[in-house]
């Protein structure tokens, strides 16, 4: 008897192994099957086409930081390449993977003084203190905190802010290595003119309409009742539905890289294959107070409303069903900042507009961003910083196209506001955000608009009480 109870506590250990072995079989088992569904290509070309929108405003800032402060450009595709493949596998959307626009800004306008150094710290700051808000809870505080409206005017600024810049692009020569339009108009004629633009534009509009989704348009095209009538009339229907079934945006692209090209067939002999080499950057004292002074400091805020709070909402917006944590979001760009900055990539971040911009093309799911990111791996790897040669002769103008349909689609995420008082917050945040170029500001001023306008609904009708 006592052998057996010596015994007896083995026995029942080793029954509690096989439970604890297939609890944890299982929860790998349905993170793979999780992480499958999530890259699951709704329809391929429309997810190859969705692939494509955001890239009207990845690759002018991109290039623009190449060009003017020798940005590794190689090493970043490595990196938000891998950012892309991570976040299609974890969101099961095209969640994006943008440069940090507000750094690249500072970046661009302050010289020699604010180089890869200053730009790194700035990017590494900017993700820690994203990252201590999502840990602490306080970004989850904020998000419920702040009300719609004001997100709203936030997403409003943002996508009117694309739309003026494409249209920049396609009517002004732009000159990226310093930031700016160099003064002349585009030429008309040309393989970086106005009308290749223009005619562009009117092919994606033609293809994708206005946002609708297809089995709406099919609907449309089909009278409503999803019937045809007579022979010529089904030919007709077949032909328009492959028409809009085009990934309009990759053919826009391609017709780019085939242009430059074109545009000087030696680029070709100037690609040199091979990736980058991989250095840690060297952040001085210096370099670490002007990076945060001058780069965290603006963009602390505009990531915090648009990178986070804009990029929740328009995704529950966009994907009802899938409402992701401001928590998450918020400690997956702290994350990517505080690994791929100590190395040279350019900071990074998830943004409402390539969000909306990857939907309007047809983006629906974790694998049209996979996609981007496996083809930016591969680049950054195969060709590393020489594919600047390429991009430097791409027309800037299709370049423009894309970013003028991401920024509408983002901007018509505001339509639902549905009283006058919720309009007019939303258009006060936008327009303050517009003139001063602070989303910030925008927002403050928006946060006190309706805090004045609930103040004043409140004494009306305790004044209606009070008085009968």
């Amino acid at each position: 008897m006592n052998g057996q109870d010596r015994h007896s506590p083995r026995r029942s250990t080793t029954i509690e192994n096989p439970s604890e072995t297939t609890n944890g079989a299982c929860s790998a088992s349905n993170l793979i099957q999780k992480i499958r569904n999530n890259l699951i290509l709704r329809s391929k070309w429309a997810e190859l086409n969705g692939a494509m929108g955001d890239l009207g405003t990845y690759i002018p800032i991109i290039m623009a930081l190449t060009l003017a402060k020798d940005l590794n450009l190689g090493i970043t595709l490595i990196f938000t390449g891998i950012y892309n493949i991570i976040t299609g596998m974890i969101y099961g959307v095209p969640m994006p993977v943008q440069p940090m626009k507000a750094i690249a800004a500072v970046a661009i306008s302050h010289g020699p003084d604010f180089g890869v150094p200053e730009i790194m710290a700035a990017g590494i700051c900017t993700g820690g203190t994203l990252l201590v808000l999502g840990v602490t809870g306080l970004m989850e505080f904020a998000y419920k905190l702040i009300p719609l409206p004001v997100v709203r005017g936030v997403q409003l600024s943002q996508g009117l802010s694309f739309a003026l810049t494409a249209v920049k692009y396609v009517r002004n020569v732009q000159n990226f290595s310093k930031g700016k339009a160099s003064g002349e108009n585009r030429r008309w004629l040309g393989l970086d003119g106005l009308i290749l633009a223009l005619v562009c534009a009117c092919f994606i509009v033609i293809v994708s309409g206005a946002g609708e989704e297809t089995d709406e348009a099919d609907d449309e095209m089909d009278g409503g009742d999803g019937v045809l009538c007579g022979e010529s009339t089904d030919k007709r229907g077949r032909f328009w539905r492959f028409f809009m079934y085009l990934p309009s945006a990759m053919i826009v692209f391609l017709l780019g890289v085939v242009l430059a090209i074109i545009r000087r067939p030696s680029v070709v002999k100037e690609i040199e294959f091979g990736p980058s080499n991989v250095n840690v950057v060297r952040i001085s004292a210096h370099s670490w107070k002007e990076g945060f002074l001058k780069g965290a400091i603006p963009q602390i805020p505009l990531s915090v409303l648009n990178s986070v709070i804009a990029v929740c909402k328009l995704s529950s917006d966009l994907f009802p069903g899938k409402d992701f944590s401001v928590t998450s979001v918020s400690v997956s760009v702290g994350l990517m900042n505080l690994v791929g900055c100590w190395f040279g990539a350019m900071p990074c971040c998830h943004g409402a507009g390539g969000l909306a911009g990857q939907y309007k093309f047809g983006g629906r799911s974790g694998g049209c961003v996979a996609i981007l990111g496996t083809a930016k791996l591969a680049l950054g790897i195969v060709l590393g910083s020489s594919i600047v040669r390429i991009l430097m002769q791409f027309p800037v103008g299709l370049l423009g196209v894309l970013l003028l349909f991401a920024g509408i689609e983002l901007a018509m995420a505001s339509k639902d506001m549905n009283s006058k008082a919720e309009s007019f917050v939303m258009l006060v945040c936008t327009a303050v955000s517009l003139v001063g170029s602070s989303a910030a500001l925008g927002f403050v001023c928006g946060i006190v608009v309706h805090v004045l306008l609930m103040l004043r609904s409140w004494k009306i009708k305790s004044w209606k009480i009070w008085h009968g």
